[in-house]
Parts: structure tokens; sequence; C-alpha cells
């Protein structure tokens, strides 16, 4: 188990900026998961603690030793860290244990002892009695595990994980990102999880980094980070949000009628946009409500299983409900309903921007 701290880091590719002074501090045995669109600098970060990228600018550290800085870098294969890409990456000529041996085969491991830390590995990832097969007569989830097992062989001081799960399918996906977790708390290993998966990353990290055009905007424990986002790119990156003008006034912002407190109430008084969850909207069916700000009309309805998603349209904008499927089930569209807004402190769209501390 290592500290990775990165200080201040950057990355330009000629006049782009992929990430811009980004920092960030990993524990010992601690699991983060960095979430992002598509171009948000995710994996340039992770390619630089890799050591396949120099930053342009800041520090990188490990265990308090120096292993990156503009024209200083320590090699990969110093640094004692596994990557799984996107990719399985593992060797088609080789059986499964073949390729969990090949790390510890290069640091010349004694036979015996590879044997036995091999199949200890693949006992781990529920791989063991797969030792022999080629990675061609294994699932999809099932090579990804021998990927994991490769890197995790060599008892790398950080494990880093690039979108390993992206070319499984849903139900897979949900299977082996608890597996990652189950393993990794096992081992103890520091490791770094990309994804854009807000899911993924709230299911199994203890802290959740959000980046945005190469800037960390947010890093919080995931509940931190759903509950309390520290900026409007987080609120509606991180989960469904409601988008209801409204006026901040004293403190609190007033909304079609109703007066919600503010996640940052020394907010300027003015027009803003409230940021509402959908889990806290609530509708009853009223088929003799009046116009009214908080009346509309049932138009959607999208069924998740054990929940539902239903859409209301208010005259002027839409509102999502996040309601038990039972409950969504009694107001078919066409209803007429009411709307209430629970009192939780909202999160406003403005230009402003809030400062992260890492």
């Amino acid at each position: 188990m290592s500290r990775l701290v990165l200080t201040d880091v950057s990355r330009r590719f000629g006049t782009v900026t992929a990430v811009d002074r980004f920092s960030l501090t990993l524990q010992p045995g601690e699991f983060v998961s960095l979430l992002g669109p598509s171009g948000c600098g995710k994996t340039t970060t992770l390619r630089m603690i890799a050591g396949f990228l120099e930053p342009s600018e800041g520090t990188i550290d490990m265990d308090g030793r120096r292993i990156s800085a503009p024209g200083s870098t320590l090699p990969p294969e110093k640094r004692n860290m596994s990557m799984i890409f996107q990719s399985y990456a593992i060797w088609p000529n080789m059986t499964v244990a073949e390729n969990v041996a090949f790390g510890l085969e290069v640091r010349r491991v004694p036979k015996d002892e590879l044997r036995i830390k091999v199949q200890r590995i693949l006992d781990v990832v529920q791989m063991g009695h797969l030792g022999g097969r080629y990675p061609q007569e294994l699932s999809g989830g099932q090579q990804q595990r021998v990927a994991l097992a490769r890197a995790l062989a060599i008892r790398p001081r950080v494990l880093l994980l690039d979108e390993p799960l992206s070319a499984l399918d849903a139900k897979v996906r949900v299977q082996l990102r608890d597996e990652i977790r189950r393993v990794q708390l096992e081992v103890g290993t520091t490791t770094l999880f990309v994804t854009h998966d807000q899911e993924e990353a709230l299911a199994i990290a203890d802290r959740v980094g959000v980046m945005n055009k190469g800037r960390l905007e947010q890093l919080a424990s995931p509940t931190v980070v759903y509950s309390r986002p520290a900026t409007p790119f987080v609120a509606e990156f991180v989960g469904l949000t409601n988008r209801l003008p409204g006026a901040v006034r004293d403190g609190a912002v007033d909304v079609r009628g109703v007066r919600l407190p503010l996640v940052q109430p020394d907010a300027k008084d003015g027009p803003a946009i409230a940021l509402v969850r959908p889990e806290t909207v609530s509708l009853a069916a009223d088929p003799h409500a009046d116009l009214g700000p908080l009346v509309g009309t049932v138009v959607a309805i999208s069924f998740l299983g054990a929940l539902s998603r239903v859409t209301v349209d208010l005259g002027d904008v839409t509102v999502v409900a996040q309601l038990t499927t039972s409950d969504a089930s009694a107001l078919p569209m066409g209803t007429r309903v009411r709307v209430v807004l629970r009192p939780d402190a909202v999160l406003i769209a403005r230009d402003e921007a809030a400062a992260v501390t890492a």
C-alpha cells in the first residue's frame, strides 16, 4: 500500500491543455474513482501516474519519492504499478495461469513460489479452476478477471484502472465492479479507477473526483458528491437534475412559490437556476386542480425496475420526479397532478466556479 501525491500537475499537447493544475492525494489502501465525460483528462492523468506521459508542470510523488516532474520521469517499469486498460490485453497464446505468471517470471520468482502465488491470486478473483484455459475459451468478464489477476500478482504499490468495464454488458459490469472492490479490499492495494459511468464511481469508491475540462471540480465521498455537489457541473453530471428557474433572496431560493434552502447560503441575491434532484420531488393526483405554478400533467413515465421517473409538464417547464414504481403506476400519462418540492438544500447554477481542495 502506497501513498500517491499529485501536486499542480498539468499536461499540454501543443496549444491544448488536457490536464490543468490537478492535485490529488491517495492514502495507502484507498480506492479513488476519477469520474468525468470523455475528453476531461482522466486517462491523461492516469498515464502520467503510470509514467507513460511526462507532466508539463507539477510533480507526482509516491511514498515521499519524486517519480514525475518536467524533464525528470521515472520509467514505468521502475514504478511497481499495474495498469488495466479498456481492452483486456491478455496474451491469446498463453493459458490463464501463464498470463498471470508472466510478471512474476520477469521478476525471476522461483517456480515453486510462482505456482503458489498464481494459484492464490486466481482463487482471489474466483478463476482458480480455469488456470489451464486459453483466453478465447473465456467470456469477456472472465478475461477481465484474468487481467485483474495478472495486474495484482506482482503486488503493485498502486493499481490503475482505465475504464476496465466499458466493453462488458450491464449485468456483468455490475458483478465485476463489485468483484474489483472486493479484491481491492482483500489485497489492500492503493487504487485509482477511471470511469465515465457515475454509478460505477459512486458504488465502489472511498472518494470520487469529478473532472471537467482538465480540472478537478470536486473530490469527496460518494455521498457528499451526490448530495452536496460543489459546482453546477457536478450536480448535473452526477445524477439527474431538474433545472428550475428561481430567485435567490436572503440565503434561500424561491422556486415557483416554494422557498428552498441553499447549499451555499451566502449566494448573492438575484435570478438563478435551482438544481433539484428528482428524488426530492413528489406528486399527488388531483384531477380538479386549478392552474398554478406547481400543477401540471404527467407526460412521460420511464420504468427503471423498482423505481420509475415521471415527467410532469408545468406549462413553461417540465419537472422529473423519481418515485417507486408502485406509486408511479397510479399516475398514468395524462393525469393531473400537484408537484411538491421537498425542502432539501439545493445548488444554483450561475457563472460561478467553486474552489476544490484535494
